[in-house]
């Protein structure tokens, strides 16, 4: 049988691949990929950042999750940015502070984890070890790859839904960002020119010659840790060395007959779960796919899902979060009803969150499937000298005032939209919902628009029978406080129906401009797999 794979950077997608041609499984091709996809996309991901994975294994029953928090440093307070508030953000995302403090530079900084759970994952899982994985990564660093045109415009246009600070920005932010990733001329590489990173693939040879613990324990976790504390940073070296990864990170719910499970808070599992309850009281099939009908229901209870979310949602080492009564069917009911008698819906403003994240989603040919995704945030823009790397910029998705769920205090991990999902269906014969197999395995990067991007893919696939490839293809739309925003490629007409109802807008993208879907489908017939990348973005889906 065939394996599959998907993720938003063709390279790295051919790095993954290699993997399994070479016998490799899926954990160990998801780890190669994502160890290159932070050399190919360095302000979307990395060693500085952190990640969640959904991973089901070949003949188990459910999944397993693992979280790999950015979490707040030791130094910090919860009032402590009390004095610098400026406002909230008018795109309904976050709050604007004096100095960018929670958006760049070494305060927005908070430890990372991605280097323990890559490395965690192929000594449990996987069938090859961290240098066998980081070899694409630290060849692509050291040797250089050639920008594409993503890349390129991601460094030369500013945010696309809330005003802020742009990738560009980022980089003129810290000196050793602007030597890596700005040319002589000041500007940054354009389409074709290659990029050269060794001191990226230094670090790579060092976790590989001294091990993943090195990071949190050793030489290099005191080379992180001397310039974070010399420069204000909240990031300590306990932060590092009492760094834990967060395992039993999943929700699962149920929709059509069908088990699925996500991640858990403080991500967007549960929220994925609620709206899908909600919509398991209507028949969207007969109200056909993107009518108005459908844009209105699917759009109120996205809605919905985030009027819960947004003031419940949090860490839950911290925070009591109502995660059974936000999932619960009897609450998908109260949604229903509000939304049938046309009931006002009005959701809080959520907290800040960059859709500069990446993902990758595998399934090998025994059957074992990933959905992996990762992030720096937008990148802090901080390197320290000499390692290459950038370092998340996590502090921005934390409530910048005490008394909020999502406020902020050491060692707290704050909300993501980050959504690794797998769909399951029933075997064929089983007696049991227990004998349960893949059907879909799913994510992206987007923000909070993954919960809702990956909503509809499930939709065009359960409820509309959609082949992999048009399910991903589909135009989508978002709603999470104000107006339904639609893809250009809904028709004006649709929108001025909907428009009767509730408020809906286009927004300036065709393809893309919400979450990127990167989605495998397993035939349950045939067991035959197809992968399918979004279209928004330069993605690539193989079967190899």
């Amino acid at each position: 049988m065939p394996s599959a794979l998907s993720a938003p950077q063709p390279v790295a997608v051919e790095a993954g691949a290699r993997v399994l041609m070479s016998g490799g499984n899926a954990v160990d091709a998801a780890v190669t990929a994502a160890l290159a996809q932070s050399i190919v996309s360095p302000q979307m991901c990395g060693i500085g950042g952190y990640g969640l994975i959904n991973l089901h294994l070949a003949g188990a029953r459910g999944s397993i999750g693992v979280d790999a928090p950015a979490l707040a440093g030791a130094r910090v307070r919860d009032d402590m940015w009390v004095d610098k508030l400026i406002r909230p953000n008018p795109g309904g995302w976050g709050y604007f502070l004096e100095g960018n403090v929670n958006e760049s530079g070494y305060t927005s900084v908070c430890t990372p984890g991605a280097v323990k759970m890559l490395a965690m994952l192929l000594d449990r899982w996987g069938t090859i070890d961290f240098g066998q994985a980081a070899e694409p990564a630290m060849r692509l660093a050291q040797d250089g790859y050639v920008v594409t045109d993503a890349l390129a415009i991601g460094w030369k246009r500013a945010n696309q839904f809330w005003e802020g600070m742009s990738l560009r920005d980022h980089i003129h932010s810290n000196a050793e960002a602007r030597r890596i990733y700005l040319r002589a001329d000041g500007e940054t590489y354009d389409i074709g020119q290659t990029v050269r990173n060794p001191d990226y693939a230094a670090s790579l040879r060092h976790i590989v010659k001294h091990g993943s613990e090195d990071f949190y324990q050793g030489a290099l976790m005191e080379r992180m840790a001397a310039d974070l504390e010399a420069n204000g940073s909240f990031v300590t070296r306990q932060d590092f060395t009492q760094y834990r990864l967060r395992e039993d990170a999943s929700v699962s719910g149920s929709y059509r007959g069908r088990l699925l499970t996500s991640a858990a808070p403080p991500h967007g599992g549960a929220t994925l779960i609620a709206i899908l309850n909600i919509l398991e009281g209507y028949d969207l099939a007969g109200m056909g796919h993107n009518s108005p009908d459908y844009i209105y229901t699917v759009g109120l209870a996205m809605k919905a899902a985030f009027a819960d979310r947004n003031p419940h949602m949090a860490d839950t080492d911290f925070e009591d979060v109502p995660l059974a009564w936000m999932m619960s069917k009897e609450r998908a009911a109260y949604w229903r009803e509000r939304i049938d008698t046309g009931q006002p819906i009005e959701p809080t403003p959520s907290q800040a969150e960059s859709p500069h994240t990446t993902h990758v989603t595998v399934v090998d040919s025994a059957g074992n499937c990933v959905a992996l995704t990762h992030s720096l945030g937008a990148s802090s823009g901080v390197i320290t000298p000499g390692l290459g790397f950038m370092y998340n910029n996590s502090m921005i998705n934390f409530h910048p005032l005490p008394g909020h769920p999502n406020s902020i205090a050491p060692g707290k991990g704050r909300t993501t939209g980050m959504t690794p999902t797998i769909v399951y269906q029933k075997a064929k014969g089983a007696s049991d919902e227990d004998a349960q197999e893949p059907l879909l395995v799913l994510g992206a990067p987007g923000a909070t628009r993954i919960i809702t991007s990956v909503l509809q893919v499930i939709l065009n696939v359960v409820d509309f029978g959609m082949g992999i490839d048009q399910a991903v293809h589909a135009p989508r739309f978002d709603c999470q406080l104000d107006a339904i925003c639609c893809q250009r490629r809904i028709p004006i007409w649709v929108l001025d129906e909907v428009n009767k109802r509730h408020p809906a807008i286009h927004i300036p993208y065709s393809h893309g401009g919400l979450a990127l879907v990167h989605a495998v489908h397993i035939d349950p017939r045939t067991g035959a797999l197809s992968g399918a990348a979004d279209t928004g973005n330069e993605g690539m889906a193989v079967v190899v």
